[in-house]
């Protein structure tokens, strides 16, 4: 039995947390560089602002209506999201964080789940000050509907509990296949022809003919859909990959410049990696203009290399992404955003080394890294390397960026 717990409006939650004076007005979050909109409060929906619509596009509905902007504030939200999390691990033994606003908890074996699922919402209400929607239900697809019907419908009072077989089918057959965890545009076209128009329909398919028309992903989608458990909770999911990447806030021609900020990226992504005690053997570098941007041609492209061993090693992976950058750079862009991807994950326990590498020189790197993560983490220095910028001035624009509440002294607010 699974319970998907799903913070309300998130990014705005936290926005609204330590000010009440926003409760009830429209607001949205903005993307990086205060590009895009990502986050609507539900004022905000009922007036028709997008998401993902770029802000110049609505600038003129957010003046007519009073909409208030903010930009993301992703200290402010993650340390509130390890808040939900850490109160939401007293309610069950097991929990796979699923993203920064939701989480997937265990609850098998307890009894009353409708109460328990009021218990949980309104405890994380009193603890954290953060308004969650729960579904509850025997798979984790069945849940991921059930969190959608809590959210959509008043009347659950923000907790719906699906393990009633003819609610399930109740709900599917008002549930648009579309709204279905994992079923994408192209897929949703694929069975709209096929007759598959809502998640009762789907529910219906045979599953090897699911399998035969899309993949195993589809028909484990099924197979939940009639309560057969096929998506185990991960409480420890592996990482595929690790970006470090960032929008400009202003755009960038300067080779130098932009190499720079590549080379920061890089030490960013190499200290996560370390964090994450893995090894990468593939490295990535992307640059891009702005699409908005009509001064000049577009340009974007990505270079992407493998070195010769795999390493957390910062100076290693620099030397790499220097090669790359090369690769990619071209003269007369006005570059918008940058960024670095490392993948091909290994773990230092299970390193497969070639016939004359003796191991003595990454011994010494690695004890090299690890002085240099322990300097900049206590905050006795901050140790760079070469490349890297030594100014953030070409970080993104937040003209509407709120204080960090919780993590900065001087951001605490005051109580009169």
């Amino acid at each position: 039995m699974f319970a998907l717990v799903d913070c309300n409006n998130f990014y705005c939650s936290c926005e609204r947390l330590f000010r009440p004076d926003l409760k009830q007005v429209p607001m949205v979050v903005l993307s990086n560089n205060d590009g895009c909109v990502v986050a609507r409060s539900p004022e905000a929906k009922a007036l028709g602002i997008g998401m993902g619509v770029p802000l110049f596009k609505v600038r003129d509905d957010i003046k007519r209506h009073g909409i208030r902007i903010f930009s993301s504030n992703y200290t402010l939200y993650g340390d509130i999201s390890a808040r939900v999390m850490q109160t939401l691990e007293q309610f069950t033994p097991r929990m796979e964080i699923y993203s920064i606003d939701e989480a997937f908890l265990d609850l098998s074996g307890i009894g009353k789940l409708d109460d328990y699922g009021r218990q949980i919402r309104t405890t994380v209400k009193q603890h954290v000050g953060i308004p969650v929607s729960i579904g509850i239900a025997p798979t984790k697809t069945l849940a991921k509907l059930a969190n959608s019907a809590a959210k959509r419908f008043r009347a659950t009072r923000g907790v719906v509990e699906l393990c009633d077989p003819r609610r399930q089918q109740r709900l599917l057959a008002i549930t648009p296949a579309s709204d279905i965890w994992g079923i994408g545009r192209n897929l949703t076209r694929v069975l709209q022809r096929r007759g598959v128009k809502t998640a009762l329909d789907l529910a219906r398919m045979e599953p090897h003919r699911a399998r035969r028309l899309s993949s195993v992903t589809l028909e484990r989608t099924v197979r939940e859909l009639n309560g057969e458990n096929c998506i185990a909770l991960e409480e420890a999911t592996p990482k595929q990959q690790i970006v470090c990447s960032r929008s400009f806030g202003e755009k960038l021609t300067d080779n130098r410049e932009v190499r720079e900020a590549v080379c920061e990226f890089t030490a960013r992504a190499a200290e996560k990696l370390r964090r994450e005690k893995l090894l990468a053997r593939m490295v990535s570098v992307f640059i891009r203009t702005s699409p908005f941007d009509e001064t000049g041609t577009g340009y974007g492209n990505t270079a992407t290399g493998t070195l010769p061993r795999p390493s957390s090693d910062t100076l290693e992976i620099l030397h790499l992404v220097s090669r790359l950058f090369d690769m990619v750079w071209k003269n007369g862009g006005r570059y918008a955003k940058a960024g670095v991807m490392l993948g091909d994950f290994c773990s230092p326990d299970i390193l497969q080394l070639d016939l004359f590498d003796t191991g003595t020189d990454h011994r010494r790197n690695d004890n090299l890294m690890r002085a240099v993560d322990s300097i900049n983490r206590d905050g006795r220095g901050m140790i760079r390397f070469g490349g890297q910028r030594p100014r953030k001035d070409w970080f993104m624009r937040q003209e509407h960026l709120s204080p960090a509440y919780t993590t900065k002294w001087n951001c605490i607010p005051v109580v009169k």
